[in-house]
């Protein structure tokens, strides 16, 4: 091996061992960190759009990602999945409570647990985090139970499955601040006692790290912090790193929409009755199109939401009883009667206590009386189109005017509607006479004279 290529291999040896200890001594070297935001109810929609966030800051390499939270919690699967994709990050996450008057309340508490830097702005809190029963039914004479069986001693009373999902969400949280080194005994009293803490006190508590007043004095706080990050002590280095906001993008608000409680709810009345009148019109496609559509999006939003199941069956009884009014028309009766079972569905649909997971009152009592309307209008419809005198067919044609054709006596022609019929006479008729239908047999017509008006008033009369 000649000298110069010795030479040339050590320099690249060299080279190679600067970057690694350059890349344990400081995170990442693109000088840029991404922000995220959430602002309200924590969904699957939040978790699709952090988890993707963070795989394209991996990908930029940025140095870090910073959260900025204002929330009052959320659903408990879309936390974890939000908390798994934080824990196996390669790139330190700093939770950001922010502006002022922002909180991380329920779900937002552990997520700033589970980050590697939680930090606040003045005036915002965090808490609250005891986890509350969504959904579901609760067996019979158990509801209030809770309250009757309370002990000082034991807030949670003498539900057993309450006791159970308490004592799994404390030993979360307690995980995660033992992870963290954060303050365990009162992350456990936050889910035990709801209790909560404003940001200068969550510091003296050591629930958090940083209180920043805006996220620049965030990242000077933040700079030479060591953080571990999957089992590696990392410095954080933040001079002169600059700030790419990363919105969600159409996928994540697409997402977000449908999973709202109150669009979900719309979607699955336009699917219904998109469906409803292609029953009644078989044929028509456009309303069978949409409908289908907008049922397939509505039952994708409610795997998302936390249901009842006792409001979902009547909410599937009442779409029952209003196809079966498409199917056989009863008047009224079973649609006015889906109607009614589908409100009352509507409402314990989602009874829930966390903020964002229920269905607005007005879009339940706009629903039912646009449905009633609808019906009232159609039952209307049915009755005047049973009152109109029949415009086709062959009942038609009693009644009607007829020409004849060609003299005759007993059997002839006629002409009505542009047509020839077969037709029979108790009387001999001339060629032009005016003569009217009585009676339909098969392809023959019974025809006689029409009654002149003196005729018809003295056939009235009686003696």
């Amino acid at each position: 091996m000649t000298r110069p290529v010795r030479y040339f291999i050590a320099v690249a040896l060299f080279m190679a061992t600067g970057a690694v200890l350059h890349n344990v001594a400081a995170v990442g070297s693109s000088g840029q960190a991404i922000q995220l935001t959430i602002e309200g109810v924590i969904g699957p929609a939040t978790d699709d759009y952090v988890s993707r966030s963070l795989q394209t800051a991996i990908e930029q390499q940025a140095r870090l990602v910073v959260i900025r939270m204002d929330t009052p919690g959320g659903l408990d699967m879309a936390m974890r999945g939000i908390i798994k994709t934080i824990s196996n990050s390669s790139i330190p996450v700093v939770s950001y409570v922010a502006p002022t008057g922002a909180r991380a309340a329920s779900a937002g508490t552990y997520i700033l647990y589970a980050s590697h830097i939680a930090a606040m702005a003045p005036g915002t809190n965090l808490g609250a985090a005891t986890p509350v029963k969504i959904g579901g039914i609760s067996p019979p004479g158990t509801k209030g139970k809770d309250k009757l069986e309370e002990k000082p001693e034991d807030n949670m009373g003498g539900d057993a499955m309450k006791r159970k999902i308490v004592n799994d969400a404390s030993a979360y949280i307690r995980g995660l601040a033992q992870l963290r080194g954060r303050n365990a005994d009162w992350a456990e009293k936050a889910v035990r006692e709801a209790v909560s803490l404003p940001a200068n006190e969550a510091l003296k508590l050591n629930v958090i790290d940083i209180v920043a007043s805006n996220v620049d004095d965030l990242l000077k706080q933040l700079h030479g912090r060591e953080v571990s990050v999957l089992g590696q002590i990392q410095s954080l280095n933040t001079e002169g790193i600059t700030i790419t906001q990363h919105e969600p993008d159409w996928r994540s608000r697409f997402l977000s929409v449908i999973t709202n409680p109150n669009i979900a709810y719309i979607l699955m009345l336009i699917g219904i009755y998109g469906l409803i009148f292609e029953f009644s019109n078989p044929g028509a496609i456009i309303p069978g199109t949409i409908g289908a559509i907008a049922l397939l999006l509505a039952l994708y939003s409610f795997q998302m939401l936390p249901i009842d199941y006792a409001g979902m069956g009547l909410i599937l009884l009442g779409i029952a009883l209003m196809i079966g009014e498409a199917f056989q028309p009863s008047f009224g009766v079973l649609g006015i009667g889906g109607v009614v079972s589908f409100v009352f569905g509507s409402i314990i649909l989602m009874e829930t206590d966390t903020p964002g997971f229920g269905i607005d009152i007005s879009v339940i009592v706009t629903f039912a009386v646009s449905s009633v309307l609808i019906i009232i209008l159609v039952i209307g419809m049915a009755l005047r189109a049973r009152r109109r005198p029949v415009v086709s067919g062959k009942e038609e044609l009693v009644g009607a005017q007829a020409v004849v054709v060609n003299d005759f006596n007993d059997k002839g022609k006629v002409s009505i509607h542009g047509e020839i019929w077969n037709a029979l006479s108790d009387i001999a008729l001339n060629k032009g006479q005016q003569v009217r239908v009585t009676e339909v047999d098969g392809l023959t017509l019974r025809v006689e004279l029409p009654k002149t008006p003196n005729e018809e008033v003295s056939t009235g009369e009686g003696i």
